[in-house]
């Protein structure tokens, strides 16, 4: 059994952003063509009262299997407790374990939050760069001010031009500290602190929202008409604005459910006929959307199957830079 530890993916992963997308894009192409298994995530929710903010918690199983080069298969075993904000600790920590496809014995246990945050960045700058080919955006509004976001930024700056940036956060202290760290990250673009959400909506035609909201309370309304929403929260906008959106997702069967805000679209109209591409199916070369005046709404569940691969990929290079902890008898009396 390999171990590696956050700071061993780090000094892995850290630098290796457009390798990381690269990963990202693949995997997303071998799902489009058949080539994953990705079961529905497993959510462990507690009871209200349990513990402080039992409510809110969860902590989430996503197995999968890559039919990658080489194939790799395990499970994301990732927990999302909101109130570790409020104590200085992240929301988010993830534990990920790989198994043999020769014998099934789990081979690796890889510290997953990390590879969590960057492959979802990555995937927001893989349809960044995809919805916006025909009208590069005139900059990028970030709702939401955690890691996830900070992540969604660099790599959407390394694909796509950023003229301009607008921020927003329900604490706006959290809001000013995030347009700091912007400002010395892009130090020649703008950064302004937006008073409310909506404004930061209405800032720029490229946004990305990275909320805990748990129901939606964001419309379209406030968007450009030929708005990019990278919806990587799932919950904030309203279930009957997207029924007049162009909506792109990474697997329709995983994101209509859990009550993301596509779920309640399709409660609203007994079907699905208002999604309209894939994101794999995009980068396999699949007409692009049409620049018709709609906002284009990437809403992705988060598959499985982007965490094994590049849960792999950090395994494969801490075993060829002799990085991690080796554990010879994890199997053994």
């Amino acid at each position: 059994m390999l171990i590696v530890g956050r700071s061993a993916v780090r000094r892995i992963l850290d630098g290796a952003d457009p390798e990381v997308v690269r990963v990202v894009e693949r995997a997303y192409r071998l799902h489009e063509q058949g080539g994953t298994s990705v079961p529905h995530s497993v959510f462990l929710r507690f009871p209200d009262g349990g513990f402080p903010d039992a409510a809110r918690s969860r902590i989430i199983g996503l197995p999968a299997y890559v039919a990658s080069e080489p194939p790799a298969a395990g499970l994301k075993w990732i927990s999302s407790f909101p109130a570790n904000i409020t104590r200085g600790v992240e929301r988010a920590s993830a534990a990920i374990v790989l198994n043999s496809l020769a014998t099934g014995q789990p081979t690796a246990l890889v510290e997953g939050s990390v590879i969590s945050a960057r492959r979802t960045a990555a995937s927001a700058a893989l349809a960044a760069d995809l919805l916006t080919r025909h009208h590069r955006p005139d900059g990028l509004s970030l709702i939401g001010c955690g890691l996830i976001n900070a992540q969604v930024l660099r790599f959407v700056a390394g694909v796509v031009p950023l003229p301009s940036l607008a921020v927003f956060d329900l604490d706006e202290a959290r809001a000013e500290a995030f347009a700091e760290k912007a400002s010395r990250l892009l130090p020649d673009t703008p950064v302004a602190v937006a008073p409310t959400a909506e404004k930061a909506l209405a800032a720029h035609r490229l946004t990305s929202l990275a909320t805990t909201a748990a129901t939606p309370h964001l419309s379209l309304a406030s968007c450009p008409p030929d708005a990019v929403v990278l919806h990587l929260s799932l919950r904030d906008l309203e279930p009957g604005d997207l029924l007049g959106a162009y909506n792109v997702v990474d697997d329709a069967d995983h994101a209509c459910r859990e009550l993301t805000s596509l779920h309640l679209a399709q409660r609203l109209t007994g079907g699905r006929d208002f999604i309209h591409a894939t994101i794999g199916g995009l980068a396999g070369g699949q007409p692009l959307p049409p620049a018709d005046g709609r906002p284009v709404v990437f809403s992705p569940f988060g598959l499985g199957a982007l965490d094994i691969a590049l849960a792999e990929h950090v395994r494969a290079e801490a075993q060829r830079c002799g990085l991690g902890t080796r554990v010879d008898d994890f199997l053994t009396d």
